[in-house]
Protein backbone atom coordinates (compact mmCIF):
# COMPACT_ATOMS: atom_id res chain seq x y z
CA UNK A 1 0.00 0.00 0.00
CA UNK A 2 2.50 2.28 -0.91
CA UNK A 3 1.70 5.71 -1.93
CA UNK A 4 3.76 8.69 -2.59
CA UNK A 5 3.95 12.52 -2.81
CA UNK A 6 7.42 14.68 -3.51
CA UNK A 7 5.66 17.92 -1.79
CA UNK A 8 3.09 16.49 0.84
CA UNK A 9 -0.40 14.80 0.68
CA UNK A 10 -1.80 18.01 -1.15
CA UNK A 11 0.50 17.62 -4.11
CA UNK A 12 0.17 15.72 -6.97
CA UNK A 13 0.43 11.83 -6.40
CA UNK A 14 3.36 9.91 -7.85
CA UNK A 15 2.50 6.58 -6.62
CA UNK A 16 -0.69 5.22 -5.18
CA UNK A 17 -1.23 2.20 -3.29
CA UNK A 18 1.33 -0.03 -4.62
CA UNK A 19 1.22 -3.45 -3.90
CA UNK A 20 4.43 -5.18 -5.52
CA UNK A 21 6.78 -8.30 -4.35
CA UNK A 22 9.85 -8.76 -5.82
CA UNK A 23 11.49 -11.78 -5.72
CA UNK A 24 14.83 -12.27 -4.11
CA UNK A 25 17.18 -13.88 -7.16
CA UNK A 26 15.21 -12.33 -9.92
CA UNK A 27 14.59 -10.13 -12.05
CA UNK A 28 11.85 -7.41 -11.91
CA UNK A 29 11.57 -5.02 -14.81
CA UNK A 30 9.31 -2.06 -14.50
CA UNK A 31 8.02 0.06 -17.71
CA UNK A 32 5.35 2.68 -18.07
CA UNK A 33 5.29 5.76 -20.18
CA UNK A 34 7.65 8.96 -18.66
CA UNK A 35 6.37 10.15 -15.54
CA UNK A 36 4.24 6.85 -14.44
CA UNK A 37 6.63 6.88 -11.34
CA UNK A 38 9.27 4.44 -12.33
CA UNK A 39 11.69 6.22 -11.14
CA UNK A 40 10.69 7.57 -7.72
CA UNK A 41 9.89 3.76 -7.02
CA UNK A 42 13.43 2.77 -7.24
CA UNK A 43 14.23 6.46 -5.40
CA UNK A 44 12.04 4.63 -2.19
CA UNK A 45 13.24 0.81 -2.46
CA UNK A 46 16.84 2.65 -2.08
CA UNK A 47 15.81 4.85 0.68
CA UNK A 48 16.22 8.26 -1.03
CA UNK A 49 12.71 8.97 0.11
CA UNK A 50 10.64 7.39 2.54
CA UNK A 51 7.45 6.52 1.31
CA UNK A 52 4.21 8.94 2.27
CA UNK A 53 1.93 6.02 3.21
CA UNK A 54 2.33 2.60 3.21
CA UNK A 55 5.84 0.61 3.96
CA UNK A 56 8.46 -1.28 2.12
CA UNK A 57 9.77 -4.17 3.30
CA UNK A 58 13.01 -6.59 2.84
CA UNK A 59 11.47 -9.74 3.62
CA UNK A 60 10.70 -9.12 7.24
CA UNK A 61 12.33 -5.96 8.57
CA UNK A 62 10.91 -2.71 7.78
CA UNK A 63 13.12 -0.75 4.85
CA UNK A 64 12.91 1.82 7.70
CA UNK A 65 14.63 -0.02 10.61
CA UNK A 66 17.92 -0.70 8.34
CA UNK A 67 20.40 2.22 7.84
CA UNK A 68 21.14 3.51 5.23
CA UNK A 69 24.53 2.59 4.91
CA UNK A 70 23.96 -0.94 5.53
CA UNK A 71 21.51 -1.25 2.86
CA UNK A 72 23.24 0.69 0.38
CA UNK A 73 26.22 -1.16 1.30
CA UNK A 74 24.13 -4.52 -0.53
CA UNK A 75 22.89 -2.58 -3.14
CA UNK A 76 24.35 -1.55 -6.70
CA UNK A 77 22.79 1.16 -9.37
CA UNK A 78 23.38 2.37 -12.28
CA UNK A 79 21.32 5.26 -12.93
CA UNK A 80 21.08 7.36 -15.95
CA UNK A 81 23.09 10.40 -14.37
CA UNK A 82 25.55 8.65 -12.54
CA UNK A 83 28.34 10.63 -10.99
CA UNK A 84 32.17 10.32 -11.96
CA UNK A 85 34.88 11.37 -9.88
CA UNK A 86 37.71 13.19 -11.08
CA UNK A 87 40.44 10.23 -11.00
CA UNK A 88 41.36 7.35 -12.64
CA UNK A 89 39.60 5.09 -15.05
CA UNK A 90 40.39 2.27 -12.48
CA UNK A 91 39.27 4.50 -9.20
CA UNK A 92 35.82 5.08 -10.59
CA UNK A 93 35.40 1.69 -11.32
CA UNK A 94 36.43 -0.10 -8.16
CA UNK A 95 35.66 3.39 -5.77
CA UNK A 96 38.78 1.67 -3.58
CA UNK A 97 42.61 2.44 -3.45
CA UNK A 98 43.70 -1.40 -3.08
CA UNK A 99 41.67 -2.34 -6.77
CA UNK A 100 41.30 -5.83 -7.23
CA UNK A 101 43.05 -6.53 -10.88
CA UNK A 102 40.78 -9.86 -10.92
CA UNK A 103 37.67 -8.09 -10.62
CA UNK A 104 38.41 -4.99 -12.49
CA UNK A 105 39.16 -6.68 -15.80
CA UNK A 106 35.82 -9.00 -15.27
CA UNK A 107 33.86 -5.74 -14.46
CA UNK A 108 35.07 -3.99 -17.92
CA UNK A 109 34.23 -7.29 -19.72
CA UNK A 110 31.26 -7.67 -18.78
CA UNK A 111 30.22 -3.96 -19.51
CA UNK A 112 31.62 -4.14 -22.71
CA UNK A 113 34.39 -1.34 -22.63
CA UNK A 114 37.63 -3.15 -21.91
CA UNK A 115 38.95 -2.68 -25.86
CA UNK A 116 38.44 0.92 -25.09
CA UNK A 117 40.19 1.56 -21.85
CA UNK A 118 42.84 -0.70 -22.98
CA UNK A 119 42.96 1.30 -26.30
CA UNK A 120 43.60 4.56 -24.56
CA UNK A 121 47.66 5.66 -23.97
CA UNK A 122 47.53 5.86 -20.08
CA UNK A 123 44.89 2.75 -19.76
CA UNK A 124 42.78 2.54 -16.98
CA UNK A 125 45.47 5.03 -15.44
CA UNK A 126 43.63 7.60 -18.06
CA UNK A 127 41.96 10.66 -15.61
CA UNK A 128 38.59 11.45 -16.18
CA UNK A 129 36.80 14.53 -14.53
CA UNK A 130 33.65 14.69 -12.62
CA UNK A 131 30.32 14.34 -14.47
CA UNK A 132 32.77 12.08 -16.91
CA UNK A 133 34.25 15.26 -18.82
CA UNK A 134 36.00 13.16 -22.09
CA UNK A 135 33.78 10.57 -22.33
CA UNK A 136 30.98 10.25 -24.19
CA UNK A 137 27.68 9.33 -23.15
CA UNK A 138 27.66 5.81 -24.03
CA UNK A 139 31.17 5.32 -22.59
CA UNK A 140 29.94 6.68 -19.38
CA UNK A 141 27.21 4.43 -19.43
CA UNK A 142 29.34 1.53 -19.64
CA UNK A 143 31.80 2.53 -16.77
CA UNK A 144 29.06 2.97 -14.35
CA UNK A 145 27.73 -0.76 -15.04
CA UNK A 146 31.74 -1.43 -14.54
CA UNK A 147 31.17 -0.16 -11.29
CA UNK A 148 28.20 -2.36 -10.44
CA UNK A 149 29.27 -4.91 -11.52
CA UNK A 150 32.82 -4.53 -9.63
CA UNK A 151 30.71 -4.23 -6.21
CA UNK A 152 28.88 -7.55 -6.76
CA UNK A 153 25.92 -6.60 -4.45
CA UNK A 154 22.99 -8.21 -3.30
CA UNK A 155 20.71 -5.96 -5.11
CA UNK A 156 20.97 -4.40 -8.54
CA UNK A 157 19.07 -1.58 -9.43
CA UNK A 158 19.78 0.09 -13.26
CA UNK A 159 17.13 2.97 -14.07
CA UNK A 160 17.40 3.46 -17.87
CA UNK A 161 20.88 1.99 -18.12
CA UNK A 162 21.25 1.35 -21.17
CA UNK A 163 19.66 4.16 -22.86
CA UNK A 164 22.72 6.26 -24.06
CA UNK A 165 24.41 2.42 -25.80
CA UNK A 166 23.43 1.51 -28.91
CA UNK A 167 21.79 -1.51 -29.89
CA UNK A 168 24.72 -3.28 -30.79
CA UNK A 169 26.52 -2.68 -27.66
CA UNK A 170 23.36 -2.91 -25.25
CA UNK A 171 22.75 -6.55 -26.31
CA UNK A 172 26.44 -7.54 -25.52
CA UNK A 173 26.04 -5.79 -22.86
CA UNK A 174 22.73 -7.37 -21.40
CA UNK A 175 23.95 -10.82 -22.82
CA UNK A 176 27.08 -10.83 -20.37
CA UNK A 177 24.92 -10.22 -17.70
CA UNK A 178 22.84 -12.95 -17.64
CA UNK A 179 25.07 -14.80 -15.50
CA UNK A 180 26.37 -11.91 -13.28
CA UNK A 181 22.30 -11.65 -12.47
CA UNK A 182 22.17 -15.15 -11.32
CA UNK A 183 20.72 -15.20 -7.89
CA UNK A 184 21.00 -11.79 -7.44
CA UNK A 185 17.64 -9.46 -7.06
CA UNK A 186 17.79 -7.09 -9.93
CA UNK A 187 15.32 -4.44 -10.72
CA UNK A 188 15.58 -2.72 -14.48
CA UNK A 189 13.72 0.13 -15.41
CA UNK A 190 13.23 0.69 -18.79
CA UNK A 191 11.69 1.58 -22.22
CA UNK A 192 13.57 -0.97 -24.39
CA UNK A 193 11.33 -4.04 -25.16
CA UNK A 194 15.14 -5.69 -25.30
CA UNK A 195 16.34 -5.04 -22.16
CA UNK A 196 13.18 -5.93 -20.55
CA UNK A 197 11.45 -9.19 -22.21
CA UNK A 198 13.34 -11.32 -20.78
CA UNK A 199 12.67 -10.71 -16.66
CA UNK A 200 11.29 -12.92 -14.54
CA UNK A 201 8.14 -10.59 -13.78
CA UNK A 202 7.22 -7.40 -15.41
CA UNK A 203 5.28 -4.51 -13.71
CA UNK A 204 3.66 -2.14 -15.82
CA UNK A 205 2.95 1.01 -13.93
CA UNK A 206 0.33 3.86 -15.06
CA UNK A 207 -0.21 7.00 -13.27
CA UNK A 208 1.52 5.86 -10.48
CA UNK A 209 -0.33 2.71 -10.14
CA UNK A 210 0.79 -0.97 -11.56
CA UNK A 211 -2.08 -1.86 -14.14
CA UNK A 212 -0.68 -5.24 -15.14
CA UNK A 213 2.18 -7.64 -14.43
CA UNK A 214 3.35 -11.03 -15.33
CA UNK A 215 6.02 -12.37 -17.91
CA UNK A 216 6.58 -10.59 -21.32
CA UNK A 217 4.27 -13.60 -23.28
CA UNK A 218 1.72 -13.18 -20.44
CA UNK A 219 1.64 -9.43 -21.39
CA UNK A 220 1.91 -9.79 -24.68
CA UNK A 221 -0.83 -12.31 -24.97
CA UNK A 222 -3.15 -10.10 -22.52
CA UNK A 223 -2.92 -7.23 -25.35
CA UNK A 224 -3.33 -4.35 -22.77
CA UNK A 225 -1.43 -1.31 -22.13
CA UNK A 226 2.24 -3.34 -22.38
CA UNK A 227 1.48 -4.55 -25.64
Amino acid sequence: NVSFHYAGPDSPRVLHQVNLDIPEGKTTAIVGTSGSGKTTLIKLLLKFYPPTKGQVYVSQPPLSFIQNAQWRQKCGVVKQDGIMIHATIAYNIALEEEIDKKKLLRAVQIANIQAHIESLPLGYNTKIGEEGVGLRAGQKQRLLIARAVYKDPEYLFFDEATNALDASNERIIMENMEAFFHGKTVVVVAHRLSTVKHADQIVVLEKGEIVERGTHQDLVDLQGAYF
